[in-house]
């Protein structure tokens, strides 16, 4: 089986949105620092550009959790492959995802995570599928709401093909 990729989200309308998030972030945080966890592998195209547009001070770290494997669909079964270097007490935490798919993952980070007695812990994705939620998890910062598609592009892959596209792709299986 071959595959293509039709563009969804165009490398410009993507900037103009981290731009946005990092604006909204910056104002909610004034006065304050950020630590941002970036969820590999996905998350680290966004993260970095995230927190070029953060006017506050951020600190970041990095984990790897993953439920996917080499699949299309999440095996339901979340596996730490790496976790953070740095402890998070009294930190203002925001988990960046590359995308929200069932939540089941950020489910079970946020609250792994919120044992560590961070100050505050929030969520920011890049895309959010909310028709594919098993879990409920608060999202608070969206880039973009998306349909139920397989996307790959800005970090997101298919068994590891397709993260450096500058744009977010919707896989199309020939």
């Amino acid at each position: 089986m071959s595959e293509s990729v039709r563009v969804l989200l165009t490398e410009e309308e993507v900037d103009a949105r981290i731009k946005k998030i990092g604006e909204q972030i910056s104002k909610d945080y004034e006065g304050k620092e950020v630590h941002l966890v970036c969820v590999l592998k996905g998350g680290s195209f966004f993260m970095c550009e995230l927190a070029k547009r953060i006017t506050v001070p951020v600190t970041f770290d990095f984990m790897s959790a993953s439920s996917y494997g080499s699949s299309t669909k999440s095996s339901g079964v979340v596996k730490i492959v790496k976790d953070l270097d740095e402890p998070l007490k009294d930190k203002n935490v925001i988990i960046v995802e590359d995308i929200v798919d069932s939540g089941r993952t950020l489910s079970y980070l946020v609250k792994m995570l919120g044992d560590r007695e961070p100050a505050s812990i929030k969520i920011c994705t890049l895309l959010d599928k909310p028709d594919r939620r098993v879990t409920d998890v608060k999202v608070d910062y969206t880039g973009f709401e998306i349909p139920d598609e397989f996307v790959v592009g800005y970090g997101l892959d298919y068994d590891q093909k397709y993260r450096n596209l500058p744009y977010i792709g919707v896989v199309e299986f020939n």
